[in-house]
């Protein structure tokens, strides 16, 4: 038992020597810590302080930069004000040293002025008194003297202009007639274009009348559904191996004539049938229109054309106007834009783009109360074509003002597609009254006896009294009845006016 007493309080004896040897330790090591980082932590701030100098430091010289610049500019500025306040007390100095030689010069005008009006009065006073003498010797007074005079002078005036007017007429001629003709003609003989006119089908031929009873179907259902789904007439009378189709859309007619080709040729002929037939078709038309709008472009050399464009393009292929077909025409002027546009220096593709794009608003569905140069102006600027195509093809009838020298070259070449012998048909009653009106026209005129259009429309031959029309008045007739012309009637080509004046003695032998 005392062993144990003995252990137990050598133990804690032990334990007390080594706890408070270890926490002697733990002190002392806690102290170096403490001690370490308080070094530490000096180390940290001097550091930190050096760096917040060093910041300092710069910042204080990027302020004083700063400074110095803008007192640089301040000086700068400064010293321009002075320079400008020193022009400006000079020009001062100058403008009223002017003023002061104005002033003098002023004065002696004025005196010269008081000169002069003595002089005019002095003059007035003589004038008056030569005046008062001429009339007493005459007998006339001063405004009856002068209106003789006027009108004296006015007559000869009017027979030399007519005589000046008619030798610069001679002159531009011979000057601009002679290239003119060069570069029109060129022009068109470098085109080749088949003369062929081809016009819309409007009457479907069959092999036999039996047809038609298939067509017309039981109680006319068939041809009910088919004028139904292609928007076309179908007249069946008794005409003998043919059917009219009627309707004003050419396009129309043409998907109506192939249906009409593929329902006869299949011999499959009912409402359903129809319908489907139909719907093949017009898709197989529209792409021939795409494909006839894409060949032209490609052979004509025209890109990056809107495939809207290029739709109403190929359209034109199913149009005619005076039985002249629109596309060959368009690709016509488009030819002969373009060879006209080079001779002239002018931008050639532009000129045949224009060309092309003229007629476009014939075969448009929109806003057909337009006349169609505009609407295929309006088309052409929705579509983002350039401002020189699109005035071009609204001017080439003059219903808008020409901005480009483009335009006028469009009309011409137009002119000169229509023009051609044999291209167009015109209605005979449009022609006659052509004619009539030309003839009236110059018969308004006083001192005309007979008017003779001839030359289909091309020359007005107008006979005039001896009596009463002298021959530079008869100059001035014809002058006046080709501006009257020019100005009041549409016409194609051009149209000379021959004025004929001729005295005649005629005595009887007997």
């Amino acid at each position: 038992m005392l062993n144990f007493i003995i252990g137990v309080l050598a133990f804690l004896t032990g334990g007390t020597a080594a706890f408070f040897v270890g926490r002697k330790m733990l002190l002392t090591k806690s102290k170096n810590i403490i001690t370490d980082a308080e070094a530490e932590a000096e180390m940290i701030k001097k550091d930190k302080i050096l760096q917040a100098k060093e910041k300092f430091i710069q910042l204080k010289a990027e302020h004083e930069r700063v400074i110095n610049e803008k007192n640089s500019k301040v000086l700068m500025a400064e010293n321009r004000i002075n320079q400008r306040e020193a022009t400006i007390s000079q020009k001062i100095e100058e403008i009223q040293r002017k003023g002061k030689e104005l002033d003098v010069v002023k004065a002696n005008l004025n005196q010269q002025l008081e000169l002069v009006n003595k002089r005019h009065e002095e003059l007035d006073k003589s004038h008056k008194l030569a005046v008062d003498k001429l009339e007493a010797i005459s007998g006339l007074s001063a405004e009856e003297a002068k209106s003789q005079i006027v009108e004296s002078l006015k007559a000869d005036a009017k027979s030399e202009a007519m005589s000046y007017i008619s030798e610069i007429i001679d002159e531009a001629k011979m000057s601009a007639t002679k290239e003119a003709k060069k570069i029109v003609i060129n022009t068109i003989q470098r085109v080749a274009t088949e003369e062929a006119i081809e016009n819309s089908v409007t009457i479907f031929n069959i092999d036999n009348d039996d047809i038609k009873g298939r067509i017309i179907g039981r109680e006319g259902r068939n041809i009910r559904a088919l004028e139904a789904a292609t928007g076309v007439e179908i007249i069946v009378d008794d005409t003998p191996e043919a059917i009219i189709l009627s309707a004003f859309d050419p396009v129309r007619r043409e998907i109506a004539r192939l249906s009409l080709h593929q329902l006869v040729t299949d011999g499959r002929i009912h409402p359903a049938r129809i319908e489907e037939v139909v719907k093949k078709v017009e898709k197989q038309v529209e792409e021939e229109v795409m494909e006839a709008g894409k060949r032209t472009c490609i052979d004509l050399g025209i890109h990056n054309l809107h495939p809207e464009l290029i739709r109403l393009v190929g359209k034109m292929k199913y149009r005619s106007s005076y039985g002249q077909n629109l596309l060959q025409h368009s690709r016509e002027v488009a030819n002969l834009c373009s060879i006209m546009a080079a001779e002239l220096g002018l931008n050639a593709k532009a000129a045949k783009r224009a060309g092309l794009l003229h007629d476009i608003g014939k075969v448009a569905e929109e806003e057909p109360e337009l006349p169609h140069a505009v609407l295929g102006m309006k088309i052409a600027e929705r579509l983002k074509e350039k401002p020189e195509v699109c005035n071009a093809i609204g001017s080439h009838h003059e219903e808008v003002e020409m901005t480009t020298l483009l335009a006028p070259i469009v009309q011409v070449c137009d002119a000169i597609s229509g023009a051609r012998p044999g291209a167009r048909r015109e209605a005979v009653e449009s022609y006659i009254k052509r004619l009539k009106e030309l003839e009236d026209m110059a018969l308004s005129y006083p001192g005309v006896v007979k008017t003779y259009a001839i030359q289909a429309g091309r020359e007005l031959r107008v006979i005039v009294g001896s009596d009463k029309v002298s021959d530079k008045e008869a100059e001035t007739l014809s002058y006046d009845i080709a501006k009257k012309i020019q100005d009041e009637m549409t016409y194609p080509g051009q149209v000379k006016i021959t004025v004929i004046r001729e005295t005649r003695a005629v005595s009887v032998a007997k």
